[in-house]
């Protein structure tokens, strides 16, 4: 598949999530198949005024690639000059972000706001296309509200703007993550323009990925939810993208081996003390649905050193093999 000049090796991607989708999780989810990740929505005036922890999030590693820098803002000069500035950093594409639903966004006119005026985003696009010779994307949503269903309208403009590909998650901004995702507003779209599609939205199962491909005629999914403990499933859906049906699941041993590294790669990024904070809500995701898991996740969300995450989940390991002695069906669940 290709955006503009980018050529990604499959379809699945990771959406960009702020406080998520950091460096050390974008690697996980490279190592588990992800075709494209994203960076953590920026803001585009932060950064334009040289904001260090703004500047920060824009920060990669090329065992990253291909990856994306995603903006938000609500000026057309301004989100240019934010456009140079990311240009300078050479990631493979730019994605300008209309739907996100955060208060704190839209309350000044950015993420899901400037779906309310097409005329700001037909200029906010052509700032930002003809600020960089990188791709640029766009994501969007329906619309503000269901009297507003706005994203065919959008995604036409988009394509005459230049843009190389648009993602659609088929909620509005009032639903926010409530109710059930519109898919057939994606396939809508698909049908009214050229350029490749990326669905999003209540991708949690393989099964879920292969079923928005079939129903959608979408080019490309993007797994954001649904990835939270479970990078797994980027890997999954593209096996069954490619006929293959036996899939394999992890074991509670491999998310625990997988959650600890994933935390040593953050702790090295940012340090013991913020490290842990900021891996906390990957415990639970880690931990969803394992035998005593609530009690496990009450001591791991306390606990303030890395050899101390270790300790309690090899204590809890092998508590589990000596239960499992007892009860061999145990030894062999998966989550």
């Amino acid at each position: 598949m290709k955006l503009n000049r980018l050529e990604v090796s499959n379809r699945v991607f990771l959406a960009p999530l702020s406080g998520i989708t950091d460096s050390a999780f974008r690697l996980v989810a490279k190592e588990h198949g992800a075709g494209l990740v994203y960076t953590e929505m920026i803001s585009a005036e932060g950064l334009v005024r040289g904001g260090a922890k703004t500047r920060r999030l824009m920060e990669f590693g090329d065992d990253e690639r291909p990856i994306g820098v995603q903006l938000f803002g609500s000026q057309p000069e301004v989100l240019a000059d934010a456009v140079q500035i990311v240009t300078q950093r050479q990631p493979d594409l730019i994605d300008l972000n209309f739907g996100c639903p955060s208060r704190k966004v839209v309350r000044k006119n950015g993420g899901a706001a400037v779906l309310k005026d097409l005329t700001l985003m037909e200029g906010m696009v052509r700032a930002a296309v003809g600020a960089t010779d990188l791709p640029v994307t766009v994501k969007i949503r329906s619309g503000w509200d269901q009297t507003s269903i706005v994203a065919s309208e959008a995604a036409i403009l988009c394509e005459a703007l230049g843009v190389a590909g648009i993602t659609i998650h088929p909620r509005t901004r009032q639903q926010v993550f409530s109710g059930r995702a519109n898919w057939e507003l994606i396939g809508m779209v698909k049908e009214r323009v050229e350029i490749p599609v990326i669905g999003n939205g209540d991708v949690r199962t393989p099964q879920d990925g292969l079923r928005m491909f079939a129903e959608t005629g979408c080019d490309a999914a993007m797994i954001g939810r649904g990835a939270l403990g479970n990078p797994w499933i980027f890997s999954q859906i593209v096996a069954l993208l490619e006929g293959k049906d036996d899939l394999t699941f992890p074991s509670v041993n491999q998310r625990i081996d997988l959650c600890l590294r994933h935390t040593r790669q953050l702790l090295a990024i940012k340090g013991d003390f913020t490290g842990l904070r900021q891996m906390r809500k990957h415990f639970g995701w880690y931990t969803k649905g394992f035998p005593g898991g609530a009690q496990l996740r009450r001591t791991l969300v306390r606990l303030e050193r890395l050899q101390d995450v270790e300790s309690v989940f090899q204590n809890y390991q092998r508590e589990r093999a000596s239960y499992s002695q007892k009860f061999p069906q145990v030894a062999e669940r998966t989550i």
